[in-house]
């Protein structure tokens, strides 16, 4: 939305305004951001940043310790689809109200059902916004400074027909290029940033749930809409570089890399999918993050944690705690934090088949991943 200047007549209200605005930011950020000069956070050590009455979808760390996230489309109707966690209990609609259907009808000039969001490097929050009451996937930009508005890219049918699942993204900053995931007909989608030109690559193994690779949490095998859960490819991420995208299924064992060049337009299905290799074992994880080390990270929804995948090539717990009640995404943010938005999503009514389980408070959390690779 256009931000409007105040009339000369109210500019000390203006002044004093933004002064509690930003004295209010400060006081968020540095809360959000550990006293690491005054104590030393060891691998593991998890911290709640936010708890909700509604369930965060992912979440991602801005610019100046500022945090956003979108709602689960999955939980109960709700005032905002994305948000901007503004203290430890609070939250605000972001990047305006007007621009979000809240809990009103659909329109194409308004954020519908996004989920997977994400900073880049040039100071954005992307979101892919999976368009369920339209029957359209759609990209949105914003800068994160002044929510302005900067890209809304609509992805064209052949690449994702009604009926898509496109829930999480990558941003190539550099080359101009965003990376997506569609769980319901398992593929990978890259779009160019400047011209909305995408590919899809779909059709290979690697993209394929694991039959192996059940959901069973508490004992209890989890179902989807009165089946087991079984969830193909889903969490992405990127190389520091920008050259490797990696990716897995939910419900699957296996990571797996592909030159993210080979994912653009103009190559053959064919010298992607012989350019697709195994890097390692993941848990059934609905997360991941790669940090600038060539560490992974994996939310593991069926033992309540994190793990870490090694560059020695080893899982291993980083994190299990009794809050982390299905961990949804993990994000790199400032320093070596993790932050993760946990939302018990196995306990809303399409997990269910009946009523909500879920009992708030819903968190976002951060885990200190550690300093050095292993």
């Amino acid at each position: 939305m256009n931000r409007h200047p105040s009339k000369p007549s109210a500019r000390s209200h203006s002044i004093h305004r933004a002064a509690t605005a930003l004295a209010g930011a400060l006081t968020f950020a540095l809360a959000a951001v550990p006293a690491l000069s005054a104590r030393a956070a060891t691998p593991g050590e998890l911290e709640v940043v936010a708890e909700l009455p509604i369930r965060p979808g992912n979440v991602a760390p801005g610019p100046g310790g500022r945090l956003f996230a979108t709602v689960h489309p999955l939980g109960a109707p709700a005032a905002a689809q994305l948000i901007e966690i503004t203290g430890r209990d609070s939250f605000k609609p972001w990047p305006s109200t007007e621009l979000q259907r809240g809990t009103s009808t659909a329109s194409d000039d308004r954020i519908d059902t996004p989920l997977g969001i994400i900073g880049d490097g040039l100071g954005r929050i992307w979101i892919v916004d999976m368009g369920l009451n339209l029957g359209k996937t759609r990209l949105w930009a914003f800068e994160a400074e002044s929510g302005r508005q900067v890209q809304r890219i609509e992805l064209p049918p052949e690449i994702a027909p009604k009926g898509s699942f496109v829930q999480d993204l990558v941003v190539d900053d550099r080359a101009g290029w965003v990376y997506l995931a569609d769980i319901a007909n398992p593929g990978l989608i890259a779009v160019e940033i400047a011209t909305g030109r995408a590919r899809r690559f779909g059709g290979h193994a690697a993209l394929q749930a694991e039959p192996q690779a059940r959901m069973v949490i508490g004992g209890r095998p989890i179902q989807f809409q009165g089946k087991p859960a079984n969830v193909a490819v889903n969490p992405i991420t990127l190389s520091a570089d920008r050259e490797t995208l990696f990716f897995g299924a939910m419900n699957g064992r296996s990571w797996y890399s592909v030159p993210a060049r080979l994912l653009r337009t103009g190559v053959p299905d064919a010298e992607t999918a012989a350019a697709i290799r195994r890097v390692g074992p993941k848990p059934v994880s609905d997360g991941a993050a790669t940090d600038a080390s060539g560490r992974h990270f994996f939310t593991n929804v069926n033992e309540g944690g994190i793990d870490r995948l090694g560059t020695d090539g080893k899982l291993v717990p980083l994190v299990r705690d009794a809050r982390l009640d299905w961990p949804d995404s993990v994000h790199v943010g400032d320093s070596s934090w993790l932050y993760i938005s946990v939302n018990q999503l196995y306990k809303t009514p399409a997990f269910t088949g009946g009523r909500d389980e879920g009992k708030p408070p819903y968190r976002i959390m951060r885990v200190w991943a550690g300093d050095t690779a292993r």
